[in-house]
């Protein structure tokens, strides 16, 4: 089996999708979302043989599907990449304009993460051009929204299946197996509102929330006492704080939101009772507190078993090409990992190098996309052969 990737045509593909602006909405009203970059995914796959399907979830976000069919008697594998991107009004340096120079390709999404489009693209592309039989399927993914709510992930493990799945966001080359969840916590904090001058009338708001962010900052501190050996200790941080009317008038309502970060074996109930507990400690301690709180948002943890044979594959792939045992790593933010794995599907994390992952300087280094883009074909050769 001989599997050439060709550099100078990765290079020009990563910068053809970086010059599509596919901004999450969500996050930037001005975001077009994926349509755009879909239908260029779409467009490209088809030239390259594979079966394509888009599948629309709302007005902006869609998703695209390819499949390599392999003759049914093998090991099917998913990779899975997003296509849309953060904001990029604050960046530096243009970043729908990518540059490419010093072994680096620049531009918003080069590391998260159109440069692992382009190497999951490329791996099957040449796997084509090698003719290299394969007897199970390769589901290649690319989906919308999951800098937001990943309702693309969401949308996919509700109709396809494989027998174990590659995430593609950036890994410096190593091997993930773990990261945090979160959940979205909502809390409205009640006063009375009265006369600035009238102080026994009034019951601020504002200030109640204060407490709260007292109990949040003891919290925080208390987390620490937990671990887990590659993700550390779990978190939480206040996030977005409104409330008041005027200077002169006590405030009767008060919105504190906060993020909480967890570690696997945390689950929402845990956290839930965790808000509860908070709550209840103030209103024991000042029956003039009322508030009241909702987890609104749930992320689970991610957290994967190296004894899982594409954990094994992959890292064989690795030291072909690399020289060298990759390393095991974990991820602090989440990703959609989480929900492929939580669908039944053994899933590790895989991706290139570069820096500047939402910055204002955003890279993918070349070298690393080259070798991704092999030890993704030798994977799948291995894995589905």
């Amino acid at each position: 089996m001989h599997i050439t990737i060709e550099r100078d045509e990765l290079v020009s593909l990563v910068q053809d999708l970086i010059r599509i602006d596919s901004v999450n909405p969500y996050l930037d009203a001005d975001g077009p979302g994926e349509k755009e970059i879909a239908e260029f995914i779409k467009k490209r796959l088809l030239e390259s043989g594979l079966e394509v399907r888009l599948v629309p979830i709302n007005e902006t976000a869609v998703n695209v599907i390819g499949i390599l069919r392999g003759s049914g008697k093998g090991k099917s594998l998913l990779l899975n990449g997003h296509m849309d991107t953060v904001s990029a009004k604050r960046m530096a340096i243009g970043p729908f304009e990518p540059t490419h120079e010093d072994g680096k390709i620049y531009g918003r999404g080069s590391q998260d993460m159109k440069g692992s489009l382009g190497a999951m693209i490329a791996a099957v592309e040449a796997i084509n051009r090698a003719k290299v039989p394969l007897a199970g399927d390769v589901i290649l993914t690319f989906v919308a929204d999951e800098e937001y709510k990943s309702i693309g992930t969401e949308a996919l493990v509700k109709e396809y299946r494989a027998d174990a799945a590659i995430v593609c966001e950036p890994s410096d080359l190593d091997i993930g197996v773990v990261h945090k969840g979160f959940a979205w916590v909502s809390c409205e904090v009640k006063g009375k509102s009265a006369h600035g001058s009238r102080p026994a009338e009034g019951v601020d708001a504002i200030v109640h929330a204060g407490r709260v962010l007292q109990e949040l900052d003891r919290l925080s501190q208390k987390l620490k006492e937990k671990q887990h050996a590659i993700l550390g200790s779990p978190s939480v941080h206040a996030s977005l704080i409104q409330g008041g009317t005027e200077l002169s008038t006590y405030p009767d309502y008060c919105r504190l939101d906060w993020e909480r970060r967890t570690i696997p074996g945390e689950t929402e109930q845990e956290v839930a009772q965790e808000v509860e507990a908070i709550l209840q400690k103030l209103h024991v301690e000042d029956e003039s507190f009322q508030a009241s709180a909702e987890l609104f948002f749930w992320r689970e943890p991610y957290e994967v078993s190296t004894e899982e044979q594409i954990f094994g594959t992959l890292e064989a792939a690795c030291r072909n090409r690399l020289g060298r045992s990759p390393g095991i790593t974990g991820f602090s933010g989440w990703t959609d990992a989480a929900l492929i794995q939580e669908a039944g599907i053994p899933t590790v994390l895989f991706g290139p190098t570069g820096a500047g992952l939402h910055g204002a300087v955003e890279y993918v280094e070349t070298d690393s996309l080259v070798d991704m883009a092999h030890i993704l074909a030798e994977t799948i050769c291995e894995y589905c052969g």
